[in-house]
């Protein structure tokens, strides 16, 4: 996989069981290119480690006086300067190559789970350690990813460098490769250390993300009641820790940095006067002494390599167990179907029929506009989501079934592609109108007719006075992130416009107007039964105007539906519904309570 073929046309299933396991599934995944960069780093490594070897040739043929000699082996040299120059150049390209390609499999990974737990993602896990996940820690898998090659090219030259000098002269050979092997192990007790402070600076920066993600997200309201600086407080505490936790973390570093020159240096002090005692003792020629202090140099080398991979794999395993987590994430009940993205093709024939909830009881009539009236809004919007076909994990009730078929066994692209559900919070995402509203549709209902029908007149005109290429076209001015440059309504409004653009079979709309006033409300309502005729849709609202407008009403009592029937006849039949239609409360209900 090259850097000009991403993304990947299938990032594949990983292994989540584990971080570790997780690591060696990217592994695989990128072997050829983790050969290449190590075929590369070995050709590299090992002409850098063969200059010393020539040095020693030049020096030891300039004592003899041989111009002949001196002359190959500067030609020699010359050969390993060019070689070492190509496989650098070589290795640094399939190293990063392999850095963005395990990044880029990892975000796709994580996208796609994210889109298929939709909603449910930020129940389970924090927003702002989604962030980390997908950028951070992202990284520092990435970063792992690219170095282990390198390592492993460094290993096996290291080790041919030791063997050599121990065949030519046992006694610095064996002290070198001690040396080297107490510099490698004087690190390891120090990793398990480093790794707790790593975990520790990396927990307070996802709560910091966090903190700052949520004060981002209420700046408007923050603002309304005055409490931004409290928040911004907060913020500056959790600031405050992961600066400590940073500083406590490179205070580490360092000390493994100042063992990794220390010892270095005390091997070479040790070479060096072993080395010198075998020049005079005449064992040793100069040249050869030259090429063994020329070896032990480059040994340093591939050590450097060896605390960099000890670094990037203690940052990317909890890295990789955070991504595991989020990766392992599922929204389907045990034994169900639903979790898995597979085509709509899959089925036989599209999903079509009426809407049911074995659980409460609903059932939404096909092609026609139920209103659902809950006293309880959490299992309003619990409802919501089990009609779209992906429940949460904690909710144990039955799947939703459309047309006799329960949705938590077909796959979710096949749920979704029947079933939309808009939530009472609806996102949306930053860029032109024009990209807001080009959704897949079925090319039924024009974005004329939706942005009529949901009454966004108001909001064309402020976007066409916002346009900033002075075309006046608002289809053309760009929406801020999350539609902040709007208000609560018109973020609704534009938020059921691209519902209404999808036309699908079946539309849940959870509160669709709870932020727009009464009359545009009643506008609305007006406009949506036509538009939606011959459609199924499920609207959740206690609103009188759209209860007036809707074809049947179910009223939710204590996760049951207990009386079916138009608004106005459950006004005048069901106390209960009456009570929680005109926000009063039941007055039979109070007295035995009050009893």
């Amino acid at each position: 996989m090259q850097i000009r073929d991403l993304p990947y046309p299938d990032p594949g299933d990983p292994d989540v069981r584990s971080g570790f396991r997780f690591l060696v599934w990217l592994f695989r995944q990128q072997l050829g290119g983790q050969l290449k960069a190590m075929s590369w780093g070995t050709l590299h490594m090992a002409t850098v480690a063969g200059l010393p070897l020539t040095m020693g040739l030049a020096i030891e043929a300039a004592v003899d006086g041989s111009g002949s000699r001196l002359a190959l082996t500067g030609l020699i040299m010359l050969g390993l300067t060019l070689v070492m120059t190509f496989a650098d150049t070589m290795l640094h390209r399939a190293a990063v190559t392999n850095w963005i390609t395990a990044a880029a499999r990892v975000q796709q990974l994580l996208a796609r789970r994210t889109a298929a737990l939709g909603g449910v993602l930020t129940r389970q896990v924090a927003a702002g350690e989604v962030v980390k996940v997908s950028t951070g820690d992202v990284e520092k898998i990435g970063w792992f990813v690219e170095t282990f090659s390198r390592f492993a090219a460094a290993v096996v030259v290291a080790l041919a460098v030791c063997a050599g000098l121990i065949v030519h002269e046992p006694r610095l050979g064996v002290l070198v490769l001690g040396g080297v092997t107490a510099v490698v192990l004087s690190v390891w007790p120090l990793l398990p250390a480093a790794t707790r402070r790593a975990d520790r600076e990396r927990a307070k920066s996802g709560r910091a993300t966090e903190l700052a993600s949520d004060t981002v997200a209420g700046l408007r309201v923050l603002r309304g009641i005055g409490g931004e600086e409290l928040f911004l407080d907060r913020y500056r505490r959790a600031s405050q820790e992961v600066r400590a936790a940073s500083v406590h973390n490179a205070r580490m570093w360092s000390f493994i940095d100042a063992v990794q020159v220390v010892m270095p240096g005390l091997l070479m002090i040790a070479i060096v006067w072993q080395g010198t005692q075998l020049a005079l003792d005449g064992r040793i020629g100069a040249g050869e002494l030259v090429a063994v202090y020329g070896a032990v140099t480059f040994l340093l080398f591939p050590l450097r390599l060896f605390q960099e991979t000890a670094m990037a794999f203690t940052f990317s395993r909890p890295s990789a167990k955070r991504a595991v987590r989020v990766l392992g994430l599922r929204r389907e009940q045990p034994g169900s179907a639903v979790g898995a993205v597979g085509p709509v093709g899959a089925l036989e024939a599209p999903l079509a029929g009426e809407v049911r909830d074995p659980a409460t009881g609903l059932v939404a009539p096909r092609g026609l506009l139920t209103a659902v009236v809950c006293g309880d809004a959490s299992l309003a919007e619990r409802l919501a989501e089990r009609l779209g076909g992906h429940p949460a994990n904690e909710d144990a009730a039955p799947s939703a079934q459309l047309g006799g078929v329960a949705l938590n066994d077909v796959p979710l692209a096949a749920a979704r592609a029947a079933v939309l559900v808009q939530d009472k919070d609806p996102v949306l995402l930053s860029g032109t109108l024009g990209e807001l509203l080009s959704v897949p549709a079925t090319g039924r209902v024009s974005a004329g007719e939706a942005l009529r029908t949901a009454q966004c007149h108001d909001v064309l005109t402020a976007l066409a006075q916002a346009s900033t290429d002075g075309s006046g076209d608002p289809m053309r001015t760009r929406i801020t992130e999350r539609g902040r440059s709007l208000s609560g309504g018109q973020r609704q409004r534009l938020a059921l416009a691209r519902s209404l653009i999808t036309d699908p079979d079946v539309l849940v709309l959870d509160e669709p107007t709870s932020a727009v006033d009464s009359h545009t409300e009643a506008r609305i309502a007006e406009g949506l039964g036509g538009l939606r005729a011959g459609r199924t849709t499920v609207v959740f609202t206690s609103s009188p105007l759209l209860l007036d407008r809707a074809d049947l009403v179910a009223f939710v009592d204590e996760g049951t539906v207990v009386a079916t029937a138009p608004h106005r006849e459950l006004l005048h039949t069901v106390p209960g519904y009456r009570a929680v239609i005109t926000r009063e409360p039941d007055t039979a209900s109070l007295a035995e309570e009050t009893a």
